[in-house]
């Protein structure tokens, strides 16, 4: 696991430097983050540089006193994976998306895939719990994979920690059982 290099405090996120040091310090979670959940290339540097745009956009609202910034980082990402997810992406502004952006040369590509393989054996494990709704597979994943505290992962989510320990305690259940989540017990955790 990486420690951010800023142990006097967090840097400030409203500077180029200081953003430039928070995106060293955090663009590997970010990534990993990402190729967890799709498997192009191509697709995961846009949406790790989507991520990073969103932060830097919204740099002066974040405030540490609510959190680590890894947690507010990865709402961030949830909420862009969300977005493409939904499709909110406009297909007809793809041109103009990727004349600002460069193209990955063959090293970015190989990089990318070595990532994407490594984060492999998430996705079959994604696979086998894709029974799972996706609140509890959200919570989940924050508290499991991207190792955020019950309290850092509900601020990331937008929920309070009981209803973080609630799903994290029915996902790990229902992984562990043969039985499905009913409906009735997704409605009582959100």
């Amino acid at each position: 696991m990486h420690i951010p290099r800023h142990e006097t405090g967090p840097p400030d996120l409203t500077t180029p430097e200081g953003f430039g040091a928070f995106y060293e310090d955090h663009v590997d979670a970010v990534v990993g983050f990402v190729t967890r959940r799709v498997a192009d290339p191509h697709l995961a540097a846009d949406l790790t540089a989507d991520v990073f745009l969103a932060a830097m956009e919204s740099a002066g609202a974040h405030r540490s006193r609510r959190g680590a910034p890894v947690a507010w980082l990865f709402g961030i990402a949830g909420n862009v994976l969300s977005g493409h997810a939904r499709g909110l992406t406009r297909e007809s502004a793809a041109p103009t998306r990727l004349s600002g952006r460069r193209l990955l040369d063959a090293e970015d590509i190989a990089a990318l895939e070595e990532r994407i393989a490594a984060e492999r054996a998430f996705r079959d494990l994604a696979e086998r719990h894709a029974t799972l709704s996706e609140p509890l597979r959200a919570a989940l994943d924050l508290v499991v994979l991207d190792q955020l505290t019950p309290a850092e992962a509900a601020r990331a989510l937008g929920v309070t920690r009981a209803t973080v320990r609630v799903r994290l305690h029915r996902a790990r259940r229902a992984l562990r059982g043969p039985a499905p989540v009913t409906d009735s017990q997704l409605e009582a955790v959100r």
